[in-house]
């Protein structure tokens, strides 16, 4: 598809000349600068969640439920989450106690790093500049708001609200819209697997390189490290088959029962790689034996 074509589309989805989404299109330094070459938490990775966030906006027909206002914060968000990320997780922040940990007192001190930073780059590029004043702080609140989901020790706490509330879901009520979003952006960040085997499988190779170089940095520095990042334990595919069935399918699962379309959108890849990596995982272990 090409940008023109693309921009037309998401005009047309956010349907509102006062949000000039396309300021963070010719300011793209301003967001890109501030992303470093991690292996996985870099500029593609805020792209692809940010792209995911799109296909949902239109696959979904989000623009029935939600105001133009709201579309456009999931987008910003999206885009923004992992601004000024240093490739080193909450985890190793806190054990560090880095800066970042002292000063947000050990809690999400990444999520509200970059929601910090994209607070001032918003300003800086006036993004929001011809919202009334109380449409420019209730943006900006969303997104905050947004970006302090995407931290993965809230999830079951997030899944469990919605889940709760699944079933009688009403969209006009401002909580349950709000647990709603959170959802949305936070399957969006974690969305690589929705994608073909062929081209997620990259991004897995990605986070792990990500996950072993802050594993050897702690056992370097004498700090507890986590399993799951233990270059000496761990492999693609048991780590594949942990995740998608344990976090991902459960998520997106429960999303279907208020859209029911992410079945055939999303479920149907989540599974076939779900089957990819247990496949593998049960090969290398019949070579083990």
């Amino acid at each position: 598809m090409s940008s023109k074509n693309t921009r037309r589309k998401v005009q047309t989805s956010l349907s509102s000349p006062e949000i000039d989404i396309w300021s963070l299109d010719t300011n793209q330094d301003a967001v890109e600068g501030y992303y470093h070459s991690n292996p996985f938490h870099n500029f593609r990775h805020s792209f692809c969640v940010t792209q995911m966030m799109f296909v949902m906006i239109q696959e979904l027909t989000l623009s029935k439920y939600f105001q133009p206002l709201e579309l456009a914060a999931l987008l910003t968000a999206c885009i923004c989450h992992d601004l000024d990320h240093p490739g080193l997780n909450n985890t190793y922040q806190i054990n560090a106690k880095t800066e970042l940990a002292r000063r947000f007192r050990d809690k999400s001190p990444l999520e509200n790093h970059h929601a910090e930073m994209a607070s001032c780059i918003l300003d800086d590029v006036n993004l929001f500049q011809h919202l009334s004043l109380s449409q420019q702080k209730e943006i900006k609140e969303d997104i905050t708001f947004l970006i302090l989901s995407t931290d993965m020790s809230r999830h079951n706490d997030i899944l469990g609200q919605f889940v709760a509330i699944a079933d009688q879901f009403d969209f006009n009520n401002p909580r349950h819209r709000s647990i709603c979003k959170s959802m949305l952006i936070k399957a969006c960040d974690v969305s690589n697997e929705c994608r073909p085997v062929n081209t997620s499988e990259k991004w897995v190779d990605c986070l792990l390189e990500e996950y072993f170089n802050q594993s050897d940095l702690e056992k370097s520095s004498g700090l507890p490290y986590a399993p799951h990042m233990d270059r000496d334990k761990v492999t693609k595919a048991n780590s594949q088959v942990g995740f998608i069935s344990a976090i991902l399918i459960p998520m997106f699962q429960s999303l279907t029962r208020v859209f029911p379309s992410i079945e055939t959108l999303l479920l149907k890849n989540l599974r076939e790689a779900l089957s990819h990596y247990e496949t593998q995982d049960q090969l290398k272990g019949d070579n083990t034996t």
